[in-house]
């Protein structure tokens, strides 16, 4: 009796331990840059309403549009621009949730595309510049106050310098000092 009863505590400890050993991911910091991909510049606009049915159209001037989806990531949501013209993606933008840590998804874009070109660091905010990542060029931001956190992710072909011009992230920054951008 004695031995049936231990046999059985030792089973059920061990089954306990072996399953307290096993890796365990936090469900927020499993996000892939692979999300990104059906938005890289050259990509088709089909393609993109093909996957993501909440595509908003919120500009369009001339033969350049700019659309909103919304990206879900487990019970989070945050907006991502894109440009397209002539129905092919320019660039893209997106705002990152603060809930993301800058340290995991700063490192996955390096492991991804190796060290950024370019960096800058001004008052806690950083940027940093991958100008041949796969034929285009990424732009990330980060700040760090108590904790570090993503603010933008951009990616933009790097082949025809005059679609740079037109570019999301210049036009956010023009807005952002007030200047009207159409």
């Amino acid at each position: 009796m004695f031995k049936n009863i231990l046999t059985l505590i030792l089973l059920t400890l061990l089954t306990f331990v072996n399953g307290a050993k096993a890796k365990v991911d936090p469900k927020n910091y499993d996000f892939t840059y692979d999300k990104f991909r059906v938005f890289y510049p050259g990509q088709k606009l089909s393609d993109i309403k093909e996957k993501y049915k909440n595509l908003k159209l919120i500009n369009k001037k001339g033969s350049v549009e700019t659309y909103e989806a919304t990206i879900t990531h487990v019970r989070y949501v945050f907006p991502l621009y894109v440009q397209i013209k002539n129905e092919l993606v320019i660039d893209f933008y997106a705002k990152l949730p603060n809930y993301f840590i800058h340290d995991i998804f700063h490192q996955s874009l390096i492991n991804r595309f190796g060290k950024q070109n370019q960096f800058l660091h001004k008052d806690g905010t950083s940027f940093y510049v991958w100008k041949d990542a796969g034929g285009i060029t990424i732009t990330y931001s980060g700040a760090c106050t108590i904790t570090c956190f993503p603010i933008f992710i951009h990616g933009i072909g790097n082949k025809e310098k005059a679609l740079q011009k037109e570019s999301l992230l210049i036009k956010l920054n023009k807005s952002s000092k007030g200047e009207f951008v159409n």
